[in-house]
């Protein structure tokens, strides 16, 4: 307790806790579908793949914005950044409270991709929160500011209950009160410390340009315009990755070139893809298996996304100690594990839960020990890469409700889902076995490197 209270006293704890705060309520904004899904499916007919698909479009919107909200954050002030993005993802709520009647299906997936603008957060509360702290505590830093994550327990807890009460758009209109307890601590709370470069006009010009044209992605795939089917749902997010990709500035798709951002992005796309994804599709999950009623699932959904939001700071913590690259390979390891022993057994309900309890802590440590790696790996660019990193763990989130749905529709079992995930994680497993003695060479944090390695770890002023 007492290294944590000097390494938190070695910044702006006020700071941190504006940007847990920012991150936490667009979390709870973000996966807000996931919970209210069984209720919307009762008053809007849809498939399972057409649920899927819905809960999956505001995951599939944050990893796409986060490109281009992290390239907005490297060239102009965070604080104010993320007081747009609180406004712009409060655009749904107000909707769905003040509308007469019930919202189509296609309003809704409109609505889900400004919804997409709260997870989008994560690409400037990381680096801003790191950004008023030294570089030997960034995993713990930037650990406790992505545990905002917990903001996933509050979907479980309110929303569920608040449908059943009220209906659910009425419901959406408690995310309302939290987001301007958020616009609040950013005002006064909120530092951002980063250096900032490029031309703010052409990267706000670049963001919305994305947000307008992934609502028309969004809309052209649920008319067909890409092919009939299932097959437009899955090339979205590559679509979406297109257009984000395409009005980066050219010094920045660079990174793009690297091995290690591809490795990074795929084993985000497991742990973080894992956490978000099966937090939006587990209620509904629960209910197909067990049978389990809809506000019961939505609290056991809450236990989960608690558990891993929770232990998400400790693989931080571990990771500054140990690094990312050891803590992964054994994280990755047991996710495949647990994915494929769900696919093999499908297990009875406690056992079941048990095994989710146990993926859930290994996401919340991966996602806390992959990120100890980027501001060790590019230092300058946590901005940006918090952003591109991001992006891929919510692509790896978009694809898990929606190969989920495929597989129930398809086969009238998740097996192949759960198969699926598991064999990704062991794809993921094996590439940083493979890269691990190269990457240590810069992922172990200045107290526990070598000395060939603290020459190379030039930075000593304490910004990222």
């Amino acid at each position: 307790m007492k290294t944590l209270s000097q390494s938190l006293k070695s910044g702006n704890w006020r700071a941190l806790l504006a940007c847990f705060l920012y991150f936490d309520t667009g979390f709870t904004v973000w996966v807000m579908l996931g919970p209210l899904a069984p209720f919307i499916g009762k008053d809007i007919t849809m498939t399972p793949a057409q649920l899927g698909f819905l809960v999956a479009v505001p995951v599939l919107g944050a990893a796409i914005l986060r490109v281009t909200l992290g390239n907005l954050y490297q060239a102009y002030d965070g604080r104010r950044i993320a007081l747009m993005g609180i406004a712009l993802s409060a655009i749904p709520s107000v909707v769905l409270l003040l509308m007469p009647g019930l919202p189509s299906y296609t309003l809704l997936l409109v609505l889900g991709v400004l919804l997409g603008v709260g997870g989008a957060s994560f690409a400037v509360a990381l680096p801003m929160a790191g950004s008023n702290y030294p570089p030997k505590v960034q995993g713990l830093v930037l650990g406790l500011a992505a545990a905002g994550n917990v903001g996933a327990v509050l979907d479980g807890f309110m929303f569920p209950a608040l449908a059943d009460h009220y209906g659910w758009a009425h419901a959406a209109g408690a995310a309302l009160p939290l987001l301007g307890l958020a616009a609040l601590a950013l005002v006064f709370w909120a530092k951002d410390q980063g250096v900032k470069s490029g031309s703010a006009s052409r990267a706000f010009v670049s963001f919305f340009i994305t947000v307008f044209g992934l609502i028309a992605l969004v809309l052209c795939v649920h008319g067909g315009a890409f092919g009939a089917g299932k097959t437009g749902v899955l090339l979205l997010p590559f679509l979406g990755a297109l257009l984000a990709i395409a009005v980066l500035p050219r010094h920045y798709r660079g990174v793009l070139g690297e091995r290690d951002t591809w490795a990074v992005m795929l084993v985000y796309s497991i742990t973080f893809g894992g956490f978000v994804g099966m937090s939006s599709y587990v209620t509904t999950l629960l209910i197909s298996l067990y049978q389990m009623p809809r506000i019961e699932a939505g609290l056991v959904m809450s236990l989960l996304a608690f558990i891993g939001a929770l232990v998400r700071p400790v693989g931080g913590l571990v990771a500054d100690r140990i690094s990312g690259v050891r803590a992964l390979v054994l994280l990755l390891a047991a996710i495949s594990v647990c994915d494929f022993a769900f696919a093999a057994w499908m297990p009875l309900q406690a056992a079941g839960i048990a095994l989710l309890v146990a993926i859930y802590v290994c996401f919340g440590l991966g996602n806390g020990a992959t990120f100890q790696l980027v501001p060790q790996r590019w230092q300058g660019k946590t901005g940006l890469m918090s952003g591109i990193i991001g992006a891929a763990g919510g692509i790896g989130g978009f694809y898990l409700p929606v190969i989920m749905g495929i597989a129930k529709e398809t086969t009238g079992s998740y097996q192949m889902g759960f198969a699926t995930f598991g064999g990704l994680a062991a794809l993921a497993f094996a590439l940083v076995v493979a890269l691990r003695t190269q990457w240590m060479s810069w992922a172990l944090p200045k107290e526990v490197a070598p000395a060939p390695v603290m020459p190379s770890m030039t930075q000593v002023d304490g910004r990222v």
